[in-house]
């Protein structure tokens, strides 16, 4: 592992966006009238973040880029590259990278490679691998890379709805000057397959089909596939620890988080048993599980998550912590958790390796490691993740409803103007403005 060289391109600059209402999930137990723990435990949930008919993926999007540029001082002229991972399609046609042109046209800068990537979760990280290898290829122009993350994820009245979420990323990618970010050369692993566990067949509405069984035991099967091809190529005999410092998970949810950490550390008992913490040889009876109940076999599960809860706590808690918070963001997902572990650890970090799995519905997925190279401290103190997560406004559950019910009702609209109260939102955001009659959406800031 220490041979492993580091890519010339990597993270100059973060920027992590979400809105200002969240619900919390404690309210909306009552009000679903379910079990106390229900979300908060059962799930591992804190709050959820939502927007309003006054914000949309575009307009999530265009305030992470805004404030990007601003915080880090970009010029938007040196942008080569602009790419976006969402699966949150308001247009059938035109790309969210698209309608964020109009920044850069602003100053003057047409000349911009790169468009959408789409699958559930994945788009971006699919993004990043194509940024990557945009700026390590004979095209690239020695301008930046920049790669846009956004998704509002909500679901229907149902046991589905705590786990929805919104949230956006935007991340600069350079070479010059020798970014403090950067991956590991040949430290990449990838597992796809065709599977309907959760899709959007129904364009008419926002909400996708969801088999949430389904979900969980292909999420785990794609982790599985990831990490064992990844320590193969990386040639990594010993544990998860040996491999990384830290863990970064997408996070539907923080249960599933903490369920895959087992799972890794079951793939350790495995490849070798004296690798676990099992003194008393409790786990000796999961060595033989067949791998397909293995996915459903709840009492494996929780003997490996109580096995692993002191590494959780030391490799993966440190970034888990903004997603139990604003829930699911969908493709920010996996990279507002990083811009967490940046900000929770800062310049802790220098010289340790991150391991990212990023996993999309349907399916896709890849693990990965990162390192922290140099000094992160001007990219890390910029975030101001906490602060912001509270001087959020809280609402009630009845409040959040309606929002969802409204925009229903609206989804698909023309000719149309929001309802939302600017002051309701952050300042210096981007927000819709109206809808005209043929579908054409115009922005305006607060």
């Amino acid at each position: 592992m220490e041979g492993l060289r580091l890519s010339e391109a990597g993270i100059l600059a973060i920027e992590t966006y979400f809105p200002r209402q969240c619900v919390r999930q404690a309210d909306l137990e009552k009000f679903d009238g379910v079990s106390s723990g229900k979300y908060t435990i059962g799930l591992g949930q804190d709050e959820m973040a939502f927007v309003d008919d006054r914000e949309d993926v575009i307009s999530i999007c265009r305030t992470a880029v805004r404030r990007l540029v601003a915080r880090q001082g970009v010029d938007l002229s040196s942008i080569g590259r602009l790419e976006v991972g969402t699966e949150t399609i308001i247009d059938k046609s035109k790309s969210v990278k698209t309608a964020l042109m109009d920044l850069l046209c602003q100053a003057g800068n047409t000349d911009v490679e790169g468009v959408d990537s789409t699958n559930a979760c994945y788009g971006g990280t699919a993004a990043v691998f194509n940024t990557l290898s945009w700026m390590e290829s004979p095209w690239w122009d020695g301008r930046y890379g920049l790669v846009v993350c956004g998704d509002i994820a909500v679901y229907e009245r149902g046991p589905a709805r705590p786990t929805g979420g919104t949230g956006a990323v935007a991340i600069l990618f350079g070479i010059n000057p020798q970014p403090p970010i950067r991956f590991e050369i040949n430290a990449r692993a990838t597992h796809m397959e065709h599977t309907y566990d959760f899709f959007k067949p129904r364009l008419g509405c926002e909400y996708p089909t969801v088999n949430g069984a389904e979900t969980l035991s292909c999420y785990l099967r794609a982790l599985d596939r990831c990490y064992q091809r990844l320590k193969k190529r990386t040639g990594s005999s010993g544990s998860v620890s040996d491999l990384a410092d830290y863990a970064v998970f997408h996070a539907p949810f923080n249960k599933m988080v903490k369920k895959s950490f087992a799972r890794i550390r079951y793939n350790d008992y495995l490849a070798d048993s004296t690798s676990v913490v099992d003194p008393e040889g409790k786990l000796s009876k999961f060595r033989d599980v067949p791998l397909a109940d293995s996915y459903t076999n709840k009492e494996l599960e929780k003997a490996f998550v109580t096995e692993s809860s002191a590494l959780y706590k030391k490799m993966v808690e440190p970034g888990d912590w903004l997603a139990k918070r604003i829930g699911n963001a969908y493709t920010a997902s996996l990279w507002s958790s990083l811009a967490a572990i940046l900000e929770e650890k800062g310049d802790e970090l220098i010289g340790k390796r991150i391991l990212m799995f990023s996993y999309g519905s349907g399916m896709a997925s890849s693990m990965f490691i990162i390192r922290v190279a140099s000094p992160i401290g001007k990219l890390s103190s910029s975030l101001l993740i906490r602060e912001r997560l509270d001087a959020r406004r809280v609402v009630d559950p009845e409040h959040f409803t309606e929002v969802l019910e409204r925009k229903e009702k609206k989804y698909c609209a023309f000719g149309v103007e929001p309802a939302q109260e600017l002051a309701e939102l952050w300042s210096e955001t981007t927000c819709l403005e109206r809808i005209d009659d043929i579908g054409r959406r115009f922005y305006t800031s607060t």
